[in-house]
């Protein structure tokens, strides 16, 4: 498709228009249908996850409600975010696959995906590779009171905060004009990455403090002993 004075534009709908992806074939699924069918899979995830912890009386609220955010962040990042790592050519696929569907809407909040920038591979590849399992076992370390619990939560959680910081910095490095409108770079870019700054950022806090606290115990114990 040609533009008026600046060469020809490739027919996608991201941003630059220059970008180039040969094949390109257009989404097939709404933005609803996609966010609605995410949206009710998620809120699945989350209350299978709150009824089974259920079944321990003694977890807290807090507890049950990490392992909510574990199973669902974890499959996130092994579903999703595993298909884009390892599906390159996600943009030409024609069978309407959801999770293509996915990213061909999420990359008009940033075309970086649809393009397939290697930073964004290397974040995505290694957080759903493993990150991914790491979540899964946070659940059952949180649901049998494992002691490597918090230790592992919060590595997570630097995991994730290390990587969408990197995920922010290098789309600012690069210019940072990679959205296709303003609602969706506020909408896709800023809002749906938002709980991935915030959840760990708190989770971090709290494993800090815990793990601080039993090292203090321990350290109390053996000065009694002495």
């Amino acid at each position: 498709m040609e533009g008026s004075g600046s060469g020809i534009y490739e027919n996608h709908p991201y941003v630059p228009r220059d970008l180039k992806l040969p094949g390109f074939v257009p989404g097939f699924l709404s933005q609803s249908t996609i966010l609605g069918v995410y949206g009710l899979s998620s809120v699945l995830v989350v209350l299978l996850t709150w009824l089974f912890s259920g079944r321990s009386p003694k977890k807290s609220k807090i507890d049950r409600w990490l392992m909510c955010w574990w199973a669902f962040t974890g499959l996130t990042h092994m579903i999703l975010e595993g298909y884009f790592a390892f599906s390159p050519e996600f943009y030409k696929d024609k069978t309407a696959c959801y999770l293509a569907e996915v990213w061909k809407e999420y990359s008009k909040g940033d075309s970086r995906y649809a393009a397939r920038d290697a930073g964004v591979v290397a974040v995505e590849g290694l957080t759903a590779v493993l990150e991914g399992p790491a979540c899964l076992l946070a659940v059952y370390a949180i649901a049998k009171g494992k002691s490597y619990s918090y230790i592992l939560q919060f590595a997570i959680s630097l995991g994730q905060l290390y990587g969408t910081a990197v995920y922010f910095i290098t789309s600012y490095l690069e210019g940072d004009n990679f959205a296709a409108s303003s609602f969706y770079y506020y909408a896709y870019y800023v809002a749906a990455n938002a709980s991935w700054v915030v959840i760990p950022t708190l989770i971090s806090i709290r494993c800090w403090k815990k793990i601080c606290a039993a090292v203090q115990v321990q350290g109390h114990k053996k000065n009694k002993t002495r």
